[in-house]
């Protein structure tokens, strides 16, 4: 591979990255989190986002699939933090 094709090769993978990138930022916002999702959400472990659960936070669950709204969980650490 002479210098020619390697920078033709460079210039081909920058625009491909450069289009991922620009899919992944367009990307509508996730309103619906699993557990798991909304504890990393909010930077806490699993086990203490379940107290969240216990102290009031509002979810939903069909079919025995829990789920919370990113706004509900927004809400709730905006009216328990000090």
């Amino acid at each position: 591979m002479n210098e020619q094709d390697l920078n033709a090769y460079l210039e081909n993978f920058k625009k491909e990255l450069i289009e991922v990138i620009e899919q992944q930022l367009n990307k509508p916002e996730k309103q619906l989190l699993t557990f798991r999702e909304a504890a990393e959400y909010v930077g806490v472990s699993y086990n203490t986002f379940q107290k969240f659960r216990y102290n009031g936070l509002k979810f939903f669950e069909v079919d025995g699939i829990k789920r919370i709204y990113k706004k509900e969980l927004d809400e709730f650490i905006k009216n328990n933090s000090l």
